[in-house]
C-alpha cells in the first residue's frame, strides 16, 4: 500500500469518527431535557388548577371571624360615684337614697290605707245603720276599723257615765267628748309619715345642693393640685356634683306631691267619719244603745 492511500484511509476514518462523535453528542442534552420537561406540570394543569385556586378563599370568608363590642362602664355613673367619692359623698347619697325609698314607702303603705278606710265607710257604715241597735251594729263592722273604734268609744262613754266623776258633766256633752276624742286618734292615724313627706319635700332638695357644693369643690382642689383645668381632672366632680342634684330632686319632687295627694284624700277619709261620728252621737245621746 502506498503512502498516499494510507492518508487517505487515515483521513476517511478521522472524519468518519468526528461524524460519528457529532451525532452522538446530542443524545445527553435530548435526555436531560426530556427529563425537565417530564418533571414539569403539564401545560393544562394550572387552567384545571385555577378554579379551586379561586374557590379556596370562600371557607375562609365564610369562618371570618365577627368583630365584638365590648361593654365599657360609665366612669362618671352612680357605681364610680360611689367607689370614687370620699366619705361626705357616700353620706350624702345615701341620706338621699333612705330619703326616697321612705317616701315610696310610705306613700304607698297611705295610699292603701286610705282605700281600705273609705271602703269601710261606704260598705260597713250602711251594714251599721240596718242593724237594731248600737251594739248589734258594732258587730258587722270590720275589726280594727276606724268606724268600730269610734262606735266601741261611744258605746263605752254611754254605759259608763254614772257613778263616776265624770257624772258631773252632762251626758250629752261626755258622750261629745269621747267621740270627738276617737275621732281625733284616727286623723292622728292618717296623718302618721306625712311629716316624713314634708321634710323629704323640704329638705331633699337642699341635701342634694350640698352634694353639688362638695363636688365643685373637690373640681377645684383637682384643678389646683394638676396646675391645668383638662376635662379629665373635673369631668368627675362636675358629674358627682350633677348626680347629687338629679338625686335631690328626684327625691324631693315626689315626697311633695305624694304629701299633696295623700293630705287630700285624709281629708275625705275624715270628713266620711266625722259624718258617721256625728250620726253615732246622735243615735247615742237619743238612747237606743
Amino acid at each position: 500500500m502506498s503512502l498516499s492511500t494510507l492518508v487517505r484511509t487515515s483521513l476517511a476514518a478521522a472524519l468518519v469518527a468526528t461524524v460519528t462523535l457529532a451525532a452522538i453528542a446530542p443524545a445527553p442534552a435530548v435526555a436531560q431535557a426530556l427529563t425537565q420537561a417530564a418533571s414539569q406540570p403539564a401545560p393544562d394543569a394550572p387552567a384545571a388548577a385555577a378554579p379551586e385556586a379561586t374557590a379556596a378563599p370562600a371557607p375562609a370568608a365564610a369562618t371570618a371571624p365577627t368583630i365584638g363590642t365590648e361593654a365599657v362602664d360609665n366612669p362618671y355613673g352612680l357605681k364610680a360615684l360611689w367607689n370614687q367619692g370620699d366619705f361626705v359623698a357616700r353620706g350624702t347619697l345615701a341620706i338621699l337614697i333612705i330619703m326616697s325609698i321612705g317616701s315610696w314607702y310610705i306613700i304607698f303603705t297611705k295610699v292603701f290605707e286610705q282605700r281600705a278606710m273609705l271602703r269601710s265607710a261606704r260598705q260597713n257604715a250602711e251594714t251599721f245603720w240596718k242593724a237594731g241597735s248600737v251594739k248589734a251594729g258594732v258587730g258587722q263592722l270590720a275589726e280594727g276599723s276606724a268606724l268600730r273604734y269610734i262606735a266601741e268609744q261611744g258605746i263605752k262613754a254611754s254605759d259608763h257615765h254614772e257613778g263616776t266623776m265624770v257624772e258631773t258633766i252632762d251626758k250629752l256633752t261626755w258622750i261629745g267628748m269621747s267621740i270627738d276624742r276617737a275621732v281625733g286618734s284616727v286623723q292622728s292615724r292618717l296623718q302618721d309619715g306625712m311629716a316624713f313627706l314634708a321634710t323629704v319635700g323640704s329638705t331633699a332638695p337642699f341635701v342634694g345642693l350640698f352634694g353639688t357644693v362638695w363636688g365643685i369643690y373637690n373640681a377645684l382642689v383637682k384643678i389646683g393640685i394638676s396646675g391645668q383645668a383638662s376635662i379629665d381632672k373635673v369631668a368627675g366632680p362636675v358629674g358627682e356634683a350633677l348626680i347629687m342634684t338629679a338625686l335631690g330632686l328626684a327625691a324631693a319632687v315626689p315626697a311633695v306631691m305624694g304629701y299633696n295627694w295623700l293630705l287630700r284624700r285624709n281629708k275625705n277619709v275624715l270628713d266620711a267619719t266625722r259624718a258617721f261620728a256625728g250620726d253615732l252621737h246622735s243615735v247615742l245621746v237619743a238612747g237606743k244603745r
